[in-house]
């Protein structure tokens, strides 16, 4: 279908092909060479017997052509948001030019219209959010004034500006510091404008202005849905699905269905967005391996193992791989010229340019490339080792290599997306990285890994929702589990919430997960308990634990992060006054033992984003909106003539969580936006309650005399600095623990052996914090139950003849992996454990007697790259 496609296999699209169509034509077929394509080819039916299923079936962006008020379809420069991306990409039909498709002139205004097919009950039905428009939205604007400019001017049209993930508040601010316009206003109409390719839109600003406005492209930000064929497969598979049809699951079991040995997990479960796909994917195979863990290993099928060749002693005949990446580096280098500059260079026996080199297809050529000419270095000049590196090494392996014969340098992001305004100097510094890779890779030599045992136990570091639904996962599959909480008692922060969004009794589902823990014959529980000490490595923990001033240690592979958060306790809104001012959770605590006073109540007012969205605390607590809109339902439940306001920045009722804002406008609860420039005031003055505020639509102040101010507070990290030290694990800006990778890794650290999730990782509702939680528990099993595990070559290794014993390795090693010998004829001298070593080259650079070498990255090598960069071209 397109380059890089998933999987990357050529298909006949029926529909078009003149041999279905006519019978006749079979051009492709006389053509092509592997005699590959058969027109005689029917459907089979293939039976296979499982005991699990996983429905990650996805879904279909919203067809807008119903919209004809839009002009979807009948104007080229309508477009969305899917094809945007297209447009933008370097495989596009542009190659990553931006233009409008009508005259192919560059653009100077585009705009972006969210919630189409979404939130919207009057022309699709669609009354849910699709979780993800706003986020891709601000992605798509931002990189279309890299494309274009910072000259370009980027619009979006938005009701509520939903940045509710990990980070997203900080895009959302950086975008508008680029020069991205937010404007909250819903649009109606496109009129396109006569004898021009311009697209005119009227609209109406928050003040009540009327404004036209004109535009080169309008994007439409379309929403998620669930296809005819998915729902026909639901129903045949007899699984429930929800008011918009997704798969039904519950808070508790967020990726199990309605029938057992179902699973589910993407976009069929909600809208979600990447990093929560991926959770919940890892979820799911955890809930079905946990299912399925007594018949592990009965069918597995390992592939045979390449054989390495022995090139030792050999000249060295190095290929060297160009990658073009459409127009994402060859729109700025050019790439042939580089390639033919590498096949002049000392060693170098073959040299090419591939349009994508990470794709299947080059894979596979590259693989019978290295056969072929006898190819026993590599380099590859393309983009990012950090994310494409693994698969090089990998196409190496199949084809005989050591995997450490190989050199990757980056000419995307160090030459073509930091020179893209000089090609020729992108040129030439492309060439100057690629000799300096050469230089290097003619010196290394295959490298050794260290092989591992796995202990088959793991530690969970707290006791909440998230913890226990790890702790579970882990202990259902098989594996002693050992659960660390500090508090005297299991379920965390939800021992103080009510309900979840869907109406589920809290108190009740944490109770039965708590029995479960406590009986669980895999599992012990450390209440009352501190982490003291943690050493080892990967698969060989030792841990210290404090309990009632007793010290004991626990042995085990893998550690769980579930350490959760904390809520704010507000210094504003005068709290702490009056008793009538409350925190959200205070408010559970009424609803939750039925306290008289709710029902005396005439007037409520809820203020959002009490400590979150603010210049110290810039991040979005995700739960918030949800948690006080239900709140203000249960409320109107008790007394349903009772006045409810919201006052409110933006309402993220993302997902399905929307229907609740409906159901609250339904029933009469009034929302009053306001600015954080112009925040509500909270007066307690004659024995009343009094809240100020600025009427949105009236534009002009109002007062509310009130019976109960709940404030929804922001969730604030641990920031337990200690722990992360523990572990070597960082934290962010905010204070919460960082993944290994935000959309590829959400449930493990860069650290191995160590796994995160929960509140920890971020704040986020009960179902994804258990989805969370299932899901380390899957990316640790990966881990422990492989037995035994490799370790990195690259690392570094001590000359105990020229050691002087100064300790500065010891000293400045983030990871603790040098240490003295305590016996043996280097007693004294310093040793590197390579598990715990992570190559960072920190102790050899610092070595004042220069008797640490790094493998991979040796005195020789730097210094051939050193010097290859001051050789002309």
């Amino acid at each position: 279908p397109y380059a890089q496609a998933v999987p990357n296999t050529p298909a006949i699209d029926r529909s078009v092909c003149m041999h279905f169509k006519t019978g006749g034509c079979q051009v492709c077929s006389e053509i092509c060479q592997m005699d590959a394509i058969d027109h005689a080819m029917q459907d089979e039916i293939v039976e296979v017997e499982v005991g699990a299923m996983i429905l990650s079936p996805g879904f279909k962006p919203f067809d807008p052509s119903k919209f004809t008020h839009y002009q979807y379809a009948q104007h080229p420069n309508v477009m969305t948001a899917m094809e945007f991306e297209r447009l933008l990409s370097a495989s596009g039909p542009t190659e990553g030019h931006l233009v409008r498709l009508s005259d192919h002139r560059e653009p100077k205004k585009i705009a972006w219209f969210q919630c189409v097919g979404s939130r919207d009950i009057n022309q699709c039905d669609h009354k849910y959010c699709s979780s993800v428009c706003c986020m891709y939205a601000l992605k798509e604007a931002v990189i279309a004034k890299e494309h274009a400019g910072s000259e370009l001017d980027c619009a979006i049209f938005y009701m509520d500006m939903r940045t509710h993930g990990k980070d997203f508040e900080h895009s959302l601010n950086s975008a508008v510091k680029q020069g991205i316009r937010l404007v909250r206003s819903r649009i109606h109409t496109v009129e396109p404008i006569p004898d021009s390719d311009e697209l005119n839109i009227r609209y109406v600003t928050e003040s009540g202005d009327m404004i036209n406005e004109t535009f080169d492209i309008i994007v439409l930000s379309v929403g998620l849905e669930i296809t005819p064929k998915v729902m026909e497969l639901a129903d045949m598979i007899g699984i429930r699905l929800t008011e918009g049809n997704f798969a039904k699951t519950s808070s508790f079991a967020p990726v199990e269905t309605s029938r057992k040995g179902f699973f589910v997990c993407g976009a069929f479960q909600g809208p979600k967005d990447i990093p929560q796909s991926v959770v919940d994917s890892s979820a799911a195979a955890g809930e079905a391996g946990a299912l399925l863990s007594d018949a592990r290993n009965t069918l597995t099928q390992k592939p045979e193992p390449v054989p390495q060749i022995d090139i030792k002693g050999d000249r060295p005949r190095i290929g060297v791989f160009i990658c073009k990446c459409g127009s994402n580096i060859n729109g700025v280098i050019n790439v042939p010229d580089v390639s033919a500059y590498a096949a002049s260079l000392p060693y170098v026996e073959y040299a090419c340019d591939n349009l994508y080199t990470c794709s299947q297809d080059t894979q596979d050529s590259m693989t019978q490339i290295i056969k072929a000419n006898n190819l026993n270095r590599i380099v590859v000049a393309a983009c990012t080792p950090k994310t494409h590196e693994p698969l090089f090494q990998e196409t190496l392996m199949n084809a005989g290599l050591n995997k450490y014969l190989f050199e990757m340098t980056n000419i995307r992001n160090h030459a073509s997306w930091v020179h893209k305004e000089s090609p020729e100097m992108a040129t030439q510094k492309a060439k100057d990285l690629v000799r300096m890779s050469v230089a290097k890779v003619a010196l290394m030599e295959p490298l050794k890994e260290g092989e591992l045992t796995i202990n088959p136990a793991a530690m969970v570091v707290g006791g909440g929702l998230s913890g226990m639904a790890a702790a579970k996962n882990l202990a259902d599959q098989g594996y002693m589990v050992h659960v660390v909480e500090r508090a005297p008692k299991l379920g965390g922060q939800a021992n103080n919430l009510y309900q979840t969004y869907k109406g589920e009794d809290i108190a009740q589902e944490v109770a039965s997960l708590i029995r479960t823990i406590s009986e669980h014959k895999n599992i012990q529980v450390h209440l009352n308990t501190t982490l003291e000490h943690v050493e080892g490595f990967v698969g060989s923990f030792k841990s210290d634990l404090m309990c009632d001033s007793k010290t004991s240690t626990i042995e085990h592979g893998v550690a769980v992060i579930a350490t959760g958060a904390l809520p704010l306790e507000p210094v504003e809104y005068a709290y702490g006054q009056d008793s009538r001012i409350i925190t959200s959770l205070e408010l559970d605590a009424k609803l939750m033992n039925s306290d008289p006073v709710l029902n005396t109540l005439n007037t409520a007012v809820f203020i959002q984003c009490v400590g979150s969205r603010e210049p110290e605390r810039p991040y979005c607590s995700r739960v918030c909106c949800t948690h006080s809109i239900g709140n203000a339902l249960d409320l109107k439940k008790i007394r349903p003539d009772m006045d409810i306001f919201v006052l409110y920045r933006d309402i993220r009722t993302y997902g399905e969580r929307e229907y609740l804002y409906q159901e609250a406008r339904e029933k009469g609860i009034i929302f009053i936006r306001y600015s954080v420039d112009n925040k509500p005031e909270v007066l307690v003055k004659d024995d009343q309650v009094v809240v100020q505020v600025t009427d949105h639509i009236l534009n002009r102040p109002i007062e509310i005399r009130t019976d109960l101010v709940t404030l929804a507070t922001a969730i604030v990290p641990n920031k337990d600095e200690r722990l992360a030290n523990f572990f070597k694990v960082p934290l962010n800006e905010d204070g919460f623990f960082v993944e290994r990778h935000a959309k590829l890794g959400p449930s493990e650290f860069a650290t191995d052996g160590v796994f995160l999730c929960g509140l920890a990782h971020y704040p986020k509702p009960i179902d994804e914090a258990i989805a969370h939680g299932q899901a380390a528990a899957s990316r640790a099993v990966t881990l422990i139950a492989r037995k035994q595990i490799h370790t990195s070559g690259n690392v570094a290794y001590v000359n105990p003849s020229i050691c002087s014993s100064c300790g500065v390795c010891i000293s400045i090693c983030p990871y603790s992996a040098p240490s003295f010998e305590e016996d043996g004829r280097n007693r004294g001298k310093a040793s590197i454990n390579s598990v715990l070593c992570k190559g960072c080259g920190l102790c050899m650079a610092s070595c004042r007697s220069g008797a640490i070498h790094l493998n991979g990255f040796d005195f020789n090598q730097l210094f051939a790259q050193i010097t290859a960069i001051r050789e002309e071209v």
